[in-house]
């Protein structure tokens, strides 16, 4: 695994997004997650604009992040509001 996205830095989102540093099932905490790789993986291809293994698994995350703001948005409206304003995230 990369540098980028050590233990220490998972527990501080899980800690941030989530019930606690140890949640790592809530979709909050996945969603943070995943933008987080998202944003790294977006600077990623912006210099390496035919690095296309890359940009795949890039559309992958934000496909996976989707179904999970998606599944939040008909589990509970409040959490979804609050995820997106949180992250900063467009409808």
């Amino acid at each position: 695994m990369s540098d980028y996205l050590n233990s220490d830095k998972k527990q501080e989102i899980f800690g941030k997004y989530g019930k606690s540093n140890t949640d790592t099932g809530s979709p909050e905490s996945q969603i943070a997650l995943f933008s987080y790789r998202i944003n790294h993986l977006t600077e990623h291809m912006r210099s390496n604009k035919k690095d296309h293994n890359t940009q795949r698994a890039l559309l992958r995350l934000v496909g996976k992040r989707r179904r999970l703001l998606d599944y939040l948005k008909d589990r509970d409206i409040e959490r979804y509001r609050a995820i997106l304003k949180e992250l900063d995230l467009r409808k």
